[in-house]
């Protein structure tokens, strides 16, 4: 899973919770039996237990939430388009020699959506209605023709629907960092596992949607209270978590660090040649915030500028303002490590993640488990040209929002090429089973 993609979870800014939430949702009552039932976790203290607990509130984060586009339209598409569409897809722009190597990705969708309801709507939109059981139809139809699919592509036309989703096209990948097993000279920057005193819930609203709530239990004045868990500043600058033995790793360059956590996921080399996956474990349910808007905002970076390399070039090239920039984001990520190289990072279904086939998407547009063509163009930086194929949504991430997919581009140079530069629009289309 993605941390701001990735490799994470989409959370509201938690103070905007706590006063429209809270009270709307649970009533006097049930709050105090909530909070009641966290301080029954919570850690022994001298101070009696408050009649009436205390709910502490702190100020909302300054820079307001991204704008984003109104959520996309299914399109029925044309004959002419599909065929188009068919025509210009290429196997090997995804690694594959041939549409046959698709079938381990598509186990992994098709085993996640054996686990789901049948009769349970994934997908409920305007222009379209879909059940988990549509998009487990799609999926197995798929698995069937693969073997025929090289000498007849057009049976994608034949047996599919195709509705056509304009979306804007980035990328991810799985950077690899310098790490040691302990504190040593040259590796200083923590890389932590998931805190112990942080909890998570999700609470009704108002309506029929649910509200995710990341928090910690502390001793106020007047007894327990609940606060926001640390932030960015709070864990890296203040030193929170210090000392607590939640560090897996220790890291050489902090701006590696902040790049796995945007990322998600990555690899540890270590200083004893040992090398670990070390794989999204949870987020601190703080808002994301791009550091590279910010760059734009300030003009230190131009508008047709703002990619990953660009962003790890400012930072490194100003030391002593780049923590600072970094803590303007105020999400952070934690991590479990996965020794060896294993079979690759897990997506948001638990499952591996395939390079240039698996796709991050917001699951209130693109849910889990669907089955989508698409065509995205490759950067220059890159090589040039473009991914076209066959896709599979088996992730998510904080910052993926409506229209927006992310392209998990795997490991390597390319891999950081394309992820670091890959900003454009491009086609989608949800493939459907005709016959249901």
């Amino acid at each position: 899973m993605r941390g701001a993609s990735l490799t994470g979870l989409p959370a509201a800014a938690f103070p905007a919770v706590l006063p429209a939430v809270l009270p709307a949702a649970m009533g006097s009552l049930a709050l105090s039996l909530f909070l009641s039932g966290c301080a029954s976790r919570a850690p022994e203290v001298p101070a009696p237990t408050p009649v009436t607990p205390v709910v502490e509130q702190v100020p909302a984060p300054a820079r307001p939430a991204l704008s984003l586009p109104p959520l996309p339209a299914y399109t029925e598409v044309s004959s002419d388009e599909i065929r188009a569409a068919i025509a210009a897809m290429d196997p090997r722009s995804q690694g594959l020699a041939s549409w046959n190597d698709l079938a381990p990705a598509l186990a992994q969708s098709l085993s996640y959506m054996a686990t789901r309801p049948a009769d349970g709507v994934a997908l409920d939109r305007p222009g379209v209605r879909v059940t988990n059981a549509d998009f487990m139809a799609a999926l197995r139809q798929l698995s069937g023709l693969l073997p025929s699919l090289d000498a007849n592509p057009g049976l994608l036309a034949e047996r599919f629907r195709w509705l056509r989703v304009d979306t804007a096209w980035t990328g991810y990948y799985e950077p690899v960092l310098l790490a040691s097993r302990r504190p040593a000279p040259g590796y200083a920057h923590p890389i932590y596992r998931t805190p112990p005193d942080m909890r998570v819930t999700e609470l009704a609203t108002s309506g029929s949607g649910r509200q995710r709530m990341t928090y910690r239990v502390v001793n106020g004045p007047k007894g327990r209270v609940l606060r926001p868990y640390y932030d960015r500043t709070e864990i890296d600058a203040g030193g929170a978590l210090r000392g607590k033995g939640l560090e897996l790793a220790w890291a050489a360059d902090p701006v590696d660090v902040y790049i796995l956590q945007v990322q998600g996921s990555g690899r540890l080399r270590f200083t004893d040649g040992s090398e670990a996956r070390v794989l999204y474990a949870a987020q601190n349910g703080r808002p994301y915030v791009s550091i590279g808007r910010i760059l734009k905002e300030r003009g230190d970076l131009p508008p047709d500028g703002v990619n990953m390399p660009a962003i790890r070039q400012w930072l490194e090239d100003h030391p002593a303002q780049a923590q600072a920039l970094m803590n303007t984001n105020p999400s952070y990520v934690f991590f479990r490590l996965e020794e060896g190289a294993g079979s690759g990072p897990l997506g948001c279904t638990g499952r591996p993640l395939t390079p240039w086939v698996s796709l991050a998407t917001d699951r209130s547009v693109l849910p889990s488990g669907a089955l989508l063509a698409f065509s995205t163009p490759v950067p220059q930086h890159a090589g040039g040209g473009a991914v076209t194929g066959l896709g599979l949504a088996q992730d998510t991430g904080g910052a993926i929002k409506g229209y927006r997919i992310d392209l998990f581009c795997g490991a390597g140079d390319r891999a950081a090429a394309v992820a670091g530069h890959l900003d454009a629009p491009g086609p989608a289309w949800l493939l459907l089973p005709r016959d249901r």
